[in-house]
């Protein structure tokens, strides 16, 4: 079984994955994962990375086109590890995939302009690139306010030495990234979704547990199915 984890930064992916790694391994499944972008592995990864430390401009001044098309370079030369992982394993867990791809990048489009770039990326990653659509998307929904609370607890990261790359520091932008994010998910896309709420009625972040119990529960059936 195939699935991505996906939200806005600061949505807790990372936490949500080694959780699920963790009841799979439990149940006696094997469980890999893959984390993009990937930084330090591709050529294309690396230069995601100069792009999110404004090496190529500003949000503004980069091409939607052109970043995605960096982030979609990173994936392509990850395909014969992405069916590696596949093949070999009960369950896949990608942290962050395409759907991060077309979020981030179209969120900078006006909404007009957004249906086209969708299915332009959608196309170019699935049929030209070859890269399989995951079973399940999971999105984790979080107030983009507390997102980029928790974004300011991140640790160093590998390709920035920022408090805040050039996506978290914008939460106008993180805002319609999680716009985007909820219109993928309502519109399905040739993949399921489910969407996850973070936080709980009273505003609170929910606890980790409760969370992966959530989204395990979804995955049981179709990892007994395979």
């Amino acid at each position: 079984m195939f699935v991505a984890l996906e939200g806005i930064d600061g949505a807790g992916k990372n936490t949500l994955c080694q959780g699920l790694l963790s009841r799979a391994r439990g149940a006696g499944l094997s469980a890999e994962r893959l984390s993009f972008p990937r930084y330090e592995e591709t050529a294309f990864g690396g230069l995601v990375g100069q792009y999110l430390n404004g090496a190529f401009g500003g949000l503004d001044q980069v091409s939607p086109y052109f970043s995605a098309l960096l982030y979609a370079g990173d994936r392509y030369e990850s395909r014969n590890d992405i069916a590696t992982a596949l093949t070999q394993s009960d369950l896949m867990i990608a942290d962050r995939y395409c759907a991060s791809n077309i979020a981030y990048n179209a969120a900078k489009l006006d909404e007009a302009e957004r249906g086209r770039f969708i299915a332009h990326f959608d196309d170019i990653e699935h049929r030209a690139f070859g890269l399989p659509r995951p079973d399940l998307y999971v999105l984790l929904a979080i107030p983009p306010a507390m997102a980029a609370a928790l974004v300011a607890r991140k640790a160093v990261r590998s390709y920035t030495d920022k408090a805040a790359d050039l996506h978290e520091e914008n939460r106008d932008y993180l805002a319609r990234c999680d716009a985007v994010y909820r219109q993928l998910a309502s519109d399905q896309h040739g993949t399921p979704w489910q969407v996850v709420d973070i936080v709980d009625n009273d505003g609170q972040l929910r606890s980790a547990d409760a969370i992966a119990d959530e989204v395990w529960a979804a995955l049981a059936a179709g990892l007994a199915q395979d």
